[in-house]
């Protein structure tokens, strides 16, 4: 029997969002593995299945427990939030395993919020762990002179907590303008959902968590009925 090991991407977290190869994974695997707090996502869906978790920092481990667990004949799962292939498990084991595509937080946040992705756009993260932040700030600063939206994950934590400040500082410094609309959006898909729409000045005081995902605007975009949209160019 071949290896088998599903990169699984559970969406924003709510079973309605899984795609339906994501749930066909979820159902052939004998054992989940993944980040406990992505893990108890699934668990009551799933609770005669065997679970194996590892926590922050341990994700080549994850990897490896998963491709062994393979080997020996069980049928793996390892589950992510968002999409797997974006700032999710697959590029660890991209030879050996079989990605579930899902909704990352980008697209399912920015449904929350009303379209603030609906013209041009990137996706940042803020976490430095594995990128320097010298490269990240590169990167903030080219995305303002682009004048391109923008989705931005890990803005801050307990370690880094002044992180999404220091990463607006750079956005105005680079062009974009202090009341450029902005968005936030918290535990996405999950229980406790939260948004709120802000500017670019606002959003330097605001505090967020790594359940936030920030949605920065282009110079188009607007607060229309609540909403944050980013016209596409269509005269309405």
């Amino acid at each position: 029997m071949a290896d088998i090991v599903y990169v699984v991407g559970l969406g924003p977290g709510d079973p309605q969002f899984l795609t339906a190869q994501a749930q066909s994974a979820l159902e052939e695997a004998e054992v989940l593995c993944g980040y406990p707090v992505y893990l108890d996502l699934v668990r009551p869906y799933y609770p005669e299945k065997e679970y194996y978790a590892t926590g922050m920092t341990k994700e080549l481990d994850r990897c490896r427990w998963a491709l062994e667990t393979a080997h020996s004949g069980r049928t793996v799962a390892l589950v992510c939030s968002g999409d797997a292939g974006v700032y999710g498990m697959a590029s660890p084991l991209l030879e050996l395993a079989e990605g579930c595509p899902d909704v990352t937080a980008a697209l399912s946040g920015g449904a929350v919020l009303g379209a603030p992705l609906a013209h041009d756009f990137c996706v940042l993260s803020l976490s430095d762990r594995l990128t320097p932040w010298e490269v990240i700030e590169k990167r903030l600063a080219a995305a303002a002179m682009g004048d391109f939206c923008m989705a931005v994950y890990n803005p801050s934590s307990k370690g880094r907590p002044d992180y999404l400040a220091r990463a607006v500082r750079i956005l105005l410094q680079n062009g974009k303008a202090p009341d450029t609309v902005c968005g936030l959006v918290r535990n996405i898909g999950r229980e406790g959902q939260s948004a709120q729409v802000l500017t670019l000045a606002q959003l330097e005081q605001t505090p967020v968590d790594m359940f936030t995902t920030v949605y920065i605007g282009n110079r188009n975009t607007r607060v229309l009925q609540g909403r944050m949209v980013t016209p596409r160019g269509y005269r309405v």
